[in-house]
């Protein structure tokens, strides 16, 4: 994992998690972004993604993975003894929401972009067959077909990445049924999101998530603090949009609103 630490008095700390199939390289304009806004950043790779994953064929990681290294994070980022944000786009989104709905965290807000709660686009056509068949079928390897196209309309952005991909969005059915174990804990009613300020943000045309589920979880929970934005003609990685400026100004406007409600004085 790494830090970077804007160069004035910090206002918060920033945790960043990002999507399946990617990596840290990715949001460098958004933790440019929250360094210039007065937020040390802390970010890594999820398991098997980034360097980890460079030379990996299909992911086959265990989720426990994925929520022990958000563990860490969190831990790193709270011995700034600064309030804590997290934000997470897609699968970082639902691996967020799975560690706060287990774990007491000291987490003043979150930002959730795009949660994976339900798919559009599933990973392989026999997926839903596959991922009920005995422990035989656990290596069985499914391509989720996901291109850069589907994440956004920026060409700016597109150029950016264009030396880190082809994507590597290849996955076995246990991959898959660990994350469709992960979304049904998030979803049971007995399994409620704590008492944290939220942020939901969706994009109007995103054709990799049912935007309607993460909607729906939202309104079932018992927040005393939430908001839902969904982000017109926006595909699923909203800050890689063409409007990522807004997004991110929306963001900050969030943060800064929960700040000034714990008191601090915010400029």
């Amino acid at each position: 994992m790494w830090k970077w630490e804007t160069e004035q008095q910090p206002k918060a700390v920033v945790v960043i998690l990002h999507s399946a199939y990617e990596q840290h390289r990715w949001y460098a304009w958004l933790i440019e972004k929250f360094r210039s806004a007065r937020f040390h950043v802390v970010m890594g790779d999820l398991p098997g993604h980034g360097e980890q994953g460079k030379y990996a064929r299909y992911h086959d990681e265990n989720f426990e993975e994925y929520y022990n290294y958000t563990k860490v994070l969190l831990k790193v980022a709270l011995e700034y003894n600064l309030p804590l944000f997290i934000v997470g786009n897609g699968l970082g989104a639902s691996i967020a929401t799975y560690v706060l709905q287990k774990n007491k965290i000291e987490c003043a807000g979150v930002v959730l972009t795009s949660p994976w709660l339900h798919f559009k686009l599933a990973p392989g056509k026999l997926s839903n067959a596959l991922s009920s068949f005995s422990a035989i079928t656990s290596n069985v390897k499914l391509k989720h077909e996901l291109s850069i196209q589907y994440f956004t309309r920026n060409t700016d952005v597109l150029m950016e990445l264009k030396e880190q991909l082809p994507l590597n969005s290849m996955v076995t059915v246990k991959w898959y049924r660990d994350w469709q174990h992960m979304t049904r804990t998030i979803r049971d009613p007995e399994n409620k999101f704590p008492d944290i300020p939220l942020l939901l943000m969706t994009g109007e045309n995103d054709k990799i998530t049912d935007i309607s589920t993460s909607k729906r979880w939202l309104m079932e929970q018992t927040l005393s603090e939430f908001h839902y934005k969904q982000w017109n003609g926006c595909l699923h990685s909203l800050f890689f949009e063409v409007e990522r400026e807004d997004v991110f100004r929306y963001t900050i406007d969030f943060i800064n609103n929960v700040l000034r409600d714990l008191g601090y004085i915010v400029e």
